[in-house]
């Protein structure tokens, strides 16, 4: 059986941070991932509020990160987790630790609607830089009101015919300076105080949308920018709405396992954030074992 200080379960920022900085004090972590490292930000077009890059693609930065773990020596173990037994702070049977790390994030959230499942991949999509070039010269709805919405819509801007943004409340709760760029954007328009209640199909592809007020819009593709959903299944811990508590020093109710980044609830959910909670984390589980 593999044994390791600490375990980080997700390698997007929160993680590959948290393994960065163990590495630097002096303690070699694991990090399990089940898919591509780098997490959210390799589905983020442009990231224009992280110090250091005036813009940066989130593939770009993820990469970047990447590197740094992989040239400090930071072991990545590529696998599906099916079990973790806290009371034993044992992962399927083959991995012990002292400290558990949770960094595993959101999944993308879905307006929960008639055929939504089986469009998905097929004229609804959740990722504007994975799909985008799809549906180049035609016209696409954006869902949600907040960064995600507004950073992907512009990306989608530049390579499908119109945009139209719709949202559930009368004004954006993104950044001023998105909303600038997407009120000076000409093949963008805005439909505010609206929901999306139907798809519309016709030979099983999508046509149009119902909209709450029973206007349809026609359109070939719709992008859902409506946040996420905590991916904490798979965790024995106190939880509310699914999001993991923790206590001041990211604890969650038992002490060797805490939680970071946009698993757990807070005002923020910015890469700035995560790198925060990771930096605290690590820093803490130095000093504990220093005290020892």
């Amino acid at each position: 059986m593999e044994r390791y200080k600490v375990v980080i379960v997700g390698s997007g920022i929160a993680g590959m941070t948290a393994a960065i900085n163990l590495k630097r004090g002096g303690i070699d972590p694991l990090i399990i991932e089940n898919n591509t490292p780098g997490g959210v930000l390799n589905y983020i077009p442009d990231i224009e509020n992280y110090p250091g890059y005036s813009n940066i693609s989130g593939p770009d930065l993820a990469m970047n990160i990447y590197n740094q773990v992989n040239n400090l020596g930071i072991k990545i173990k590529f696998m599906n987790i099916n079990n973790i037994d806290l009371d034993k702070k044992i992962i399927d049977d083959e991995i012990e630790f002292d400290y558990l790390i949770i960094a595993t994030g959101r999944k993308s959230r879905m307006l929960g609607i008639e055929k939504e499942k089986e469009l998905l991949g097929r004229g609804v999509s959740t990722c504007a830089l994975c799909d985008g070039a799809f549906y180049r010269d035609k016209d696409v709805i954006v869902v949600g009101g907040g960064n995600s919405s507004l950073t992907e819509s512009l990306y989608l801007a530049n390579i499908v015919r119109s945009v139209t943004i719709i949202i559930r409340r009368d004004k954006f709760t993104g950044d001023k300076y998105l909303v600038d760029r997407i009120n000076n954007t000409k093949n963008i328009k805005v439909i505010k105080n609206s929901n999306i209640i139907k798809y519309n199909t016709k030979n099983n592809s999508l046509v149009s949308v119902t909209l709450d007020n029973k206007k349809k819009i026609k359109t070939s593709g719709v992008f859902l920018a409506l946040g996420g959903t905590p991916n904490s299944e798979l965790f024995n811990v106190d939880k509310n709405n699914g999001y993991i508590v923790v206590n001041n020093r990211y604890e969650t109710n038992i002490p060797y396992v805490t939680a970071i980044g946009d698993v757990i609830r807070k005002d923020y959910y910015q890469l700035t954030t995560a790198v925060y909670d990771a930096v605290v984390v690590a820093n803490n589980i130095i000093n504990k074992e220093l005290d020892k």
